[in-house]
């Protein structure tokens, strides 16, 4: 079977121990802790396994926010999947935002505004983004231009990553979105996707800094992620 199939049937039979298994750990894992999460991966595969959660051994206390982002995480993969064939489009990207950031305490902020742009403007690793009132006119251009493409390769969506991570349209949650966007469109347009591991973090975001001078850099840090899940595929014996 192919990938897309074979993780919406492992989803929809619960099976256990498969490649959507571990594709949600991994993900969930690498993309949160890339943020600042401190939930290990035995912590974020206990959450899933078995909807509880443990402290490792000298630690006191967990992030609560850690933790419904976790399980958040997990039902924007299903989403996903639910979605991969589908253009992309402001739904699903408002969609993503509004599922990962539900009952968080950015949530309850008034000025925060889960599933819609945000309202302040932001400063991202020293870069300016797009401002409030210019991010759905950027997003809209952004996606047209994309969405017109015929044959998209690896190379195209990571320029959509770049893209999407300059307007930075959401107050918070923008690179697991960016990310779980690049898994669809991997998905959608037969391209083997990838999970960039957060040990490789510094790479990741040297990469988004020197984009526009040096392409190679992020396109080096996807193209070895790739490399890492095909290996998992292999294990598994599915096609792209």
């Amino acid at each position: 079977m192919k990938l897309l199939e074979t993780l919406q049937e492992e989803k929809s039979s619960n099976l256990k121990g498969g490649i959507y298994h571990k594709t949600q750990i991994r993900l969930t894992y690498n993309t949160n802790r890339i943020e600042g999460s401190k939930l290990s991966e035995e912590q974020t595969r206990y959450i899933y396994e078995t909807n509880t959660f443990f402290t490792e051994e000298g630690e006191n206390t967990a992030n609560i926010d850690d933790i419904v982002e976790t399980v958040n995480h997990f039902q924007c993969f299903d989403y996903m999947l639910k979605i991969a064939k589908e253009p992309l489009s402001e739904i699903h990207i408002k969609e993503f935002h509004k599922i990962l950031k539900f009952n968080t305490s950015d949530s309850k902020k008034e000025w925060f505004k889960v599933g819609a742009y945000k309202l302040k403007p932001n400063i991202v690793g020293g870069v300016e983004t797009s401002k409030p009132k210019e991010v759905e006119k950027h997003i809209t251009k952004l996606l047209k231009n994309y969405n017109e493409k015929n044959n998209i390769e690896i190379f195209d969506i990571i320029d959509f990553h770049y893209e999407f991570e300059k307007i930075h349209p959401f107050q918070d949650g923008n690179g697991r979105v960016g990310r779980l966007i690049m898994f669809k469109e991997c998905l959608k347009n037969n391209v083997v996707p990838y999970i960039i591991a957060d040990e490789f973090k510094f790479f990741y975001y040297r990469g988004l800094s020197e984009y526009p001078k040096i392409k190679e850099y992020l396109t080096d840090t996807c193209l070895s992620a790739q490399d890492d899940y095909m290996e998992l595929m292999k294990y598994f014996e599915i096609e792209k």
